[in-house]
């Protein structure tokens, strides 16, 4: 059984900064891509930023310049580092990983980023 553990989110005023962890428990895991979607009220999941295991990331357009994605692939884990936050910015963000062996996703339990004056 795979989990993945998240920690950050919480509330920010709009411009401020939060960091979101996510790691995966299984060490043998063979990571093909991690990464963040969120989910806005009434929206469809997003993604949000990921990174490729050997390195390659990709973001939404409407994070670029703003957020970050790092990974450690041994330690199995990844960081979004979510800076000049936006009301717009506020969901639930859900890490993510894909197996390279199976081609299969995992998901998080999902962290609640809000961003309010």
């Amino acid at each position: 059984q795979v989990q993945l553990v998240e920690s950050g989110g919480g509330l920010v005023e709009p411009g401020g900064s939060l960091r979101l962890s996510c790691a995966v428990s299984r060490s043998s895991f063979v990571i093909a891509s991690m990464g963040w979607y969120r989910q806005a009220p009434g929206q469809q999941r997003e993604l949000v930023a990921a990174i490729i295991s050997g390195g390659s990331t990709n973001y939404a357009d409407l994070v670029k310049g703003r957020f970050t994605i790092s990974g450690d692939n041994a330690k199995k884990t990844v960081v979004l580092q979510m800076n000049s936050l936006k009301p717009e910015d506020t969901a639930v963000y859900y890490c993510y990983v894909r197996s390279r062996l199976t081609g299969l996703n995992y998901w998080g339990q999902g962290t609640q980023v809000t961003v309010s004056s």
